[in-house]
């Protein structure tokens, strides 16, 4: 996600530190809203102007660039500032394969089905238009979205009012005129004007904005794709927006041209073709957070100087990786398509500031191909660290776990503080902000490697209505600190001196501003702060020095695995004794080294300098060649006092001492201290507490504690405070188990917490005043932190995950308290249900764009996988593919993306790495999983990937279940088991229940598995729901159950006790009738040589059952799913002939004496009469309900006709209004209503089965109000998906009554609804 915020909060050097009495005047306050002296890129580019970043080009990994942004047009020397603008999720592309002619008027019908008239100026030699379509909304952000919902919604609220006023007035016209309303009729007609009352005002109840469609159409014009939009939708003028209209764009990169939506939202995008035509690519961006990140590094503001970013002169690229369909989350297709491009554009610098949490440092499929791009192409990669701070080992990958990549951390000046956080009081000194992340990463390495300004007032797009806003966070120092390189490389290259990220790193590194005096304080700043004017002085001194990057791997003495980056000492294990450490120092060559010039001379003489040699103790000289050279160090930690102490390791080139560090090996030592009382208790007072100020506490978790419940003390201050409060946990192969809260304090107080903890490991506990929390106030903050009562609590189990079998065993589990008393009160629960599904097709495919080809020549392969679920109620689920889920950087595959349609092919759900829980309609779904690499193995090995659909159980359906105290209980129903009390030392055996099978969810398969938690002990402080539910406990454990195969049925096999007065000749007789029925239903008739051996048997059967319904219904069947029919009256009359022969077949006086009685559902007999006398009531009512259908359609298709013949002829004579349906030759008149009443008889017309001859009766009389109603309660009790034909009705009712307001609205929902085409991943 992105490494910021957009805020403005308040809250924290000057000349670059120290800055007591700091006093802003106007140009101080503006050049503190974009930070550049505290890196020195003022003094640099005051000094060197031409070297302003002029020649270089940047590649912004984010949420993609607005090229209509103010500062992003041109460079300081008039080039174009934004040289390509990229959507590298795919989240802005279109299906444009679909490939249509213009026809004689010039005219296409476009994807969403309008009409779409072409610009007789385009050149189009080919004639071939691609077209496609997109619901505008899913290229917006969220917030632009809400406020042109907001802004639409308050028009067609002015003319829904409008409508309902109308329709009253002629409610109460019409009560004027009828005083007294006793007609049959005119109750009908009063009725149906109520219903419009009622309909408009329920529709404004309703209101949901979808948003409007656009229509695009991609052609080559000889030379290259060009694009043009149709946005007449977005627009409230019918002559704005038409495709003729739109000045055609193409690819960004050749023309630099971008568009608007419409002035409304105010919203630029660009156009990109991918795939000759068959891909469009519209871009626009996720959030304003990469137009603000791109301001920083590269903003040019000839009118305002000191608005400049840091590196004015230098062009960008806009990598777009935050997908807008995830709220603007990376993906792994953005991240990998961006470093293509990258490399493609022959960029200098990568800024990224995005980052997630890891469990593997420098590990992962993205971060082997960035070192690809760093060491082979030579770029720069800066990133942010993150903002998860102030607890360490809190940085993300990439930025704080990458040995490659460049992380920064966040800082703010006083003039920062004063000017763009806009505090009463400034902080006398600089230093980080309190939430930025810090070191070391889970392998020892330093994590943060410098330190840039972390806020700035920068530009944002132009949808956001305001040229700049204040955002802050490490995504804003990360900008800040490429700006600074891009002057150094612009310099270089000016200079003629090779360009290396070796180098450029190194010159950055040893040239920082220290922030803060403690040795630990690099754990927070890295090096410190950047020195743009000090780090150039390096680079020219270096030149003539090989460019080296040089590799640490550590490892423990006597072992070769694990290797590590830097040494961390952090469980107590390890701090009380002296351990012997391996380094192997491997310097490491761009690729295009030359073996004879650059490998063989190379060879430095390295003097080994150890911060503390009382507590590491190294080498003192160490002769380093091409191949590498490894040396020992000593660690002791045992006379170190409990707390945070770190040290280095460094080699220094004996020649050339200016040159500085070459490598460091940090030491980080987090000694614990242990708790030895009992019960376990820690107590922290009178901590005293600054703005800014960090106290960090370490402390040997007890084994067996579970969970701390804590509580925070604070007195003798005036102002609000606010604090961070974080503990951090660190196991082997798992993302820091980190727990965290911000609390506000008013006035002196106590809060309290609960959290999780493992036993054996040691806790970080960091207490942090915000760093701009109390400035102003005099009065420092005391706090008592303390954990109350009994600080460490635990249960100790032997099964961490409980799973049960399916079987009716129950399991047993063994408890023990092993610090103190504690009460054993086990709570266990099944929320979740697990279906497990296999793929029905798999599908492996090169993809054909040049966006998806490595820097390496590979090309990326994609794997689509389908799977099919069908649900037979609404429900809340997602997806859970337990291989690939919660892991972003940390792994080795490219790429997952799901998507979950229903029939109609509308999405419902979408996600990648992170899925989350959507809620679905009852209705059968597809899913479809979308995975990328460009090795095949890795592919082939997934195409029967396992798939679980997790399902949320609705409350009534959650499972308590029951634990006992004998292995028997759960079947003898004895020995329940509610609570008890643990003695330290001695065990205690419970057996937890499986659930009874009759409590199953009633969807639940065999092999499906239920998930839940279990807990079990009490929170002291958790309140009214301590023991209800398990997952609220901070101390909670999985627990699975596997359903079991379903029970026989009691019936199955029994013979058949009903008696059977049939021959066995005439029983056979009727086997084989009905098995040529069934015969004939598997018949295909799609060419004519298949239709006429239909007829044949068809005829033939008929003549042997001529009366019988069964056959008769089939036989309409087929009629109705004719859909090749040229004449309708023809075709509609064979149907009304075909249902006559269904409803002749069957004797209505007795199946309407059958349904007078009541049959016994004990006589099995009379059951199996009962099915059959339905099912022949069945046919019956669909028989006559397609006869309506019939007539009513060849009424309408004659009236159609008399129409236009009147039309053609001048004529008046054709009435198509009023209560008396148009006279039909071949029908009799009253044909409709004497079988709609037939109808009426035997179902309910205004059932979602038959309600449509309801609505169509209604519209032929005139109701349309009533038919409205009739249509809009049909759909809502249909529990189906949408059935598009249902809607169509309801858009011919709405514009016959004339709401053209509603009919827009209802036009949008259906592209909603029953979209064009599925969207591509």
């Amino acid at each position: 996600m992105p490494c910021s915020s957009i805020s403005a909060a308040t809250g924290g050097g000057s000349d670059n530190g120290s800055l007591r009495n700091f006093k802003l005047n106007e140009s101080t306050f503006l050049a503190s809203l974009m930070p550049k002296k505290e890196i020195g890129a003022d003094r640099f580019v005051e000094d060197h102007p031409e070297y302003d970043g002029r020649g270089v080009v940047i590649a912004i990994f984010d949420t993609g660039v607005d090229p209509a942004a103010a500062g992003l047009q041109v460079t300081s020397d008039g080039k174009p500032k934004i040289l390509d603008v990229l959507d590298c999720t795919g989240s802005g592309d279109i299906d444009t394969s679909n490939v249509v002619k213009a026809d004689a008027n010039g005219s296409i019908r476009g994807a969403s089905g309008a009409s779409l008239t072409i610009n007789t100026s385009w050149k189009n030699p080919s004639g071939d238009w691609h077209v496609g379509c997109k619901l505008v909304y899913e290229l917006f952000t969220n917030t632009l979205t809400s406020r042109l919902k907001k802004e639409r919604k308050k028009k067609w609220d002015e003319r829904n009012q409008e409508e309902i006023a109308n329709a009253v007035k002629i409610v109460d016209e019409f009560d004027q005129k009828h005083a007294k309303v006793e007609d049959t009729d005119l109750k009908k007609t009063r009725e149906d004007l109520q219903n419009r009352v009622d309909l408009l005002r329920k529709q404004a109840d309703n209101y949901d904005d979808r948003g409007p469609i656009i229509d695009a159409v991609v052609w080559h014009d000889g030379e290259v794709w060009r694009v043009a939009l149709d946005t007449q939708s977005l627009e409230d003028d019918p002559n704005c927006g038409k495709l003729a209209e739109f000045e055609p764009l193409t690819n960004y990169r050749i023309e630099r041209k971008f568009g608007i939506f419409s002035k409304l939202d105010a919203c630029t995008f660009v156009v990109n073709v991918y795939d000759d035509g068959n891909i469009l690519s519209i871009v626009t961006d996720s959030s304003p957070h990469g137009t603000h990140v791109a301001g920083i590094a590269t903003a040019f503001h000839p009118e305002e100087p000191l608005l400049n970013g840091v590196a004015p002169g230098a062009q960008l690229i806009s990598c777009k990786i935050g997908d807008t369909r995830l709220v603007s989350m990376e993906t792994g297709t953005g991240l990998i398509r961006a470093l293509i491009a990258a490399v493609e554009h022959k960029c200098d610098l990568i800024n990224m500031s995005f980052g997630e949490p890891t469990m593997l440092p420098d590990y992962g499929r993205f971060v082997d191909l960035a070192n690809e791009v760093i060491n082979k192409h030579r770029l720069v990669f800066i990133s942010s660290a993150g903002n998860s701070g102030p607890a360490l080992s809190t940085v993300g990958a990439p930025g704080g776990t990458t040995s490659s990549i460049i992380g920064v951390g966040a800082y703010v000046s006083p003039a920062m503080a004063a000017g763009a956080h806009a505090v009463v009081e400034p902080p006398s000194e600089g230093l980080e902000y309190t939430w930025s992340s810090r070191g070391p990463t889970a392998d020892g390495d330093l994590g943060v490697c410098i330190s840039a300004p972390g806020a700035a007032i920068a530009p944002v797009p132009t949808w956001t209505l305001q040229c700049r806003m204040l955002m802050n966070g490490t995504s804003m120092a990360s900008p800040s600190a490429c700006g600074g390189v891009a002057l150094l490389i612009s310099a270089m290259k000016a200079e003629g001196i090779p360009v290396s990220p070796y180098t450029v790193r190194k010159a950055l590194e040893n040239t920082c501003l220290p922030i803060g005096s403690l040795p630990e304080d690099k754990l927070t700043t890295g090096q410190g702060l950047m020195q743009v004017d000090k780090a150039y002085e390096y680079i020219k001194l270096s030149q003539n020095i090989p460019c080296v990057w040089y590799q640490v791997k550590i490892s423990q003495s006597g072992k070769s695995t694990p290797t590590s980056r830097g040494i961390y000492l952090r469980e107590a294990s390890y701090c009380t004794r002296s351990t012997e450490w391996t380094v192997q120092i491997e310097p490491n060559f761009h690729e295009d080294a030359n073996n004879l010039e650059d490998l063989v001379p190379f060879e430095e003489c390295i003097e080994l300098h150890s911060t503390d040699k009382a507590v590491v103790r190294a080498p003192e000289y160490l002769l380093l060649t091409h191949n590498g050279r490894s040396f020992n160090i000593v660690v002791d930690p045992s006379n170190l006092s409990s707390g945070l102490h770190y040290y280095e390791v460094y080699g220094v080139d004996c020649k050339s001492p200016w040159r500085g560090p070459l490598f460091r090996i940090p030491v980080t030592i987090t000694k614990p201290a242990v708790v030895v009382s009992r019960p376990p208790v820690v107590t922290y007072s009178r901590m005293s507490f600054q703005p800014g100020h960090i106290e960090r506490r370490y402390i040997e978790v007890p084994f067996g504690s579970t969970w701390v419940e804590a509580t925070m003390r604070t007195s003798e201050f005036d102002t609000t405070r606010r604090f961070y409060v974080d503990t951090v946990q660190l196991c082997p192969l798992q993302r820091p188990i980190k727990w965290e809260s911000a609390v506000m304090f008013s006035s002196p107080a106590a809060k309290s917490f609960a959290f999780p903890v493992v036993g054996g490991h040691t806790m970080e506990l960091t207490v942090a005043q915000f760093w701009s929390s109390g400035i102003g106030s005099n009065e420092a903050t005391s706090v008592d932190f303390e954990v109350a009562y009994i600080v460490f609590h635990g249960i100790d189990i032997n099964k961490e995950e409980v799973i049960l079998d399916g079987s009716e065993a129950p399991v047993r589990i063994d408890a023990e308290a092993l610090l103190a008393l504690e009460e054993l009160a086990p709570v266990a629960t099944l929320n979740k249900m697990r279906v497990p599904y296999r793929p029905v097709e798999s599908k492996l495919r090169a993809l054909p764009s040049m966006r998806d080809k490595l820097p390496s020549g590979k090309q990326i392969l994609a794997l689509t996988l389908t799977y099919k679920f069908k649900l037979e109620d609404g429900a809340e689920l997602k997806p859970y593919i337990p291989l690939l889920n919660n892991r972003m950087y940390d792994t080795k595959f490219e790429s997952q993306f799901y998507m979950i349609w229903d029939v109609n092919k509308r999405v419902h759900a979408l996600g990648d790495v992170y899925p989350k829980s959507s809620k679905l309609p009852k209705g059968e779904y597809t899913l479809q999983l979308y995975l990328r690499h460009d090795d095949v193995q890795y592919l082939e090995k997934m195409k029967h990937l396992v798939l679980f659909m997790e399902r949320n159980l609705e409350e009534k359906d959650v499972m308590r279940l029951n634990f006992f105290s004998q292995p028997d209980g759960p079947v003898m129903g004895n020995g329940s088991y509610n609570s008890s009390v643990l003695i330290p030392g001695k065990k205690e055996a419970i057996y937890l229940g499986p659930p009874t099978k009759d409590k199953l969810p009633k969807n639940s398969q065999p092999g499906s598995v239920l998930v839940g938690a279990i807990s079990y002990g009490k929170v002291s402080n958790a309140g009214q729901d301590n023991g209800k539910s398990p997952s609220k406990n901070p101390a909670s454990y999985q627990i699975s159950y596997i359903v079991p195969p379903n029970k026989v049925e009691e019936e199955k096999g029994k013979v058949s006790s009903s008696r059977c007065t049939k021959s066995v000749s005439e029983r056979l007789q009727e086997e084989v009738r009905d098995a040529k029925i069934k015969f004939l239903g598997t018949l295909k008739h799609g060419n004519d040589e298949e239709k006429l051996e239909w007829k044949n048997l068809l005829t033939q059967l008929k003549s042997e059952y001529p009366k019988h319904t069964p056959l008769l219904a089939r036989i309409l069947e087929y009629l109705l799913s004719q859909s090749d029919v040229k004449d309708k009256i023809h075709h509609n009359r064979k149907i009304i002939d075909g249902a006559d022969e269904v409803i002749n077949s069957i004797d209505r006086d007795e199946l309407a004496k059958y349904f007078a009685f009541k049959s016994d559902p004990e006589d099995e007999d009379a059951e199996n009469i009962k099915k059959k006398m339905e099912t022949t009531r069945d046919q019956l009512a669909e028989a006559l309900y397609q006869k309506g259908l019939a007539v009513a359609e060849i009424e309408f298709v004659s009236q159609e006709k008399a129409s236009a013949k009147a039309t053609t002829e001048g004529s008046e004579d054709v009435d198509a209004s009023g209560d008396v349906p148009v006279q039909t030759p071949g029908v009799p008149p009253n044909l409709f209503e004497e079988n709609f009443a037939e109808l009426k008889k035997w179902v309910d017309v205004k059932s979602s089965k038959y309600g449509t001859l309801l609505v169509i009766r209604e519209q032929r009389h005139g109701r349309l109000g009533t038919a409205l109603k009739v249509l809009n309660d049909m759909i809502q009790e249909d529990g189906d998906p949408p059935k598009r034909k249902l809607f169509e009705l309801k858009l011919t009712l709405v514009e016959e009554i004339g709401w053209s307001h509603l009919l827009r609205y209802e036009r949008e929902w259906m592209h909603v609804r029953f979209p064009a085409c599925l969207p591509l991943f």
